[in-house]
């Protein structure tokens, strides 16, 4: 009798979580709906695919777009100029024109929360610098 050894994670992922399990990526369902009612559109940088409904329209009264992750479904990995797309504020999609990012447009960095590396105010118990002293405009509320 032969041991099959399924590893979950985010490079090595075995059959049966990539069957059910669709945070780490999408799952064979997906793939066999997304060839059945969409159509390419593009990809982005990380390896994200995004499609476009191919008949009919969603629920909004235009064709559905969505996205499936290379990696771990992480919606801050999406590009501002697919972000766009994908929420309608445009109607063509970044690969059909010359996309140039605004000034003010961050490239992706990755959530740190829960990590050494979150951010940690002054006054976190986290952190050794204490609170800023209050600047006096601040009164606590009492119930009368």
């Amino acid at each position: 009798m032969t041991a099959v050894r399924l590893q979950i994670g985010t490079n090595n992922v075995g059959l049966l979580s990539e069957i059910f399990c669709w945070w780490g990526g999408n799952t064979w369902g997906t793939r066999w709906t997304i060839r059945k009612i969409a159509e390419f559109v593009g990809e982005d940088e990380f390896g994200n695919r995004y499609y476009v409904q191919s008949k009919g329209v969603g629920p909004l009264g235009v064709p559905r777009r969505f996205v499936t992750y290379k990696d771990l479904a992480d919606a801050s990995k999406v590009p501002p100029d697919w972000h766009g797309w994908l929420h309608y504020t445009v109607d063509t999609p970044p690969t059909k024109e010359d996309y140039t990012p605004r000034p003010w447009q961050k490239p992706y960095e990755m959530n740190m929360t829960g990590t050494p590396e979150a951010y940690r105010p002054d006054g976190s118990i986290l952190t050794p610098q204490s609170r800023p002293a209050a600047t006096g405009d601040y009164t606590a509320w009492r119930p009368d």
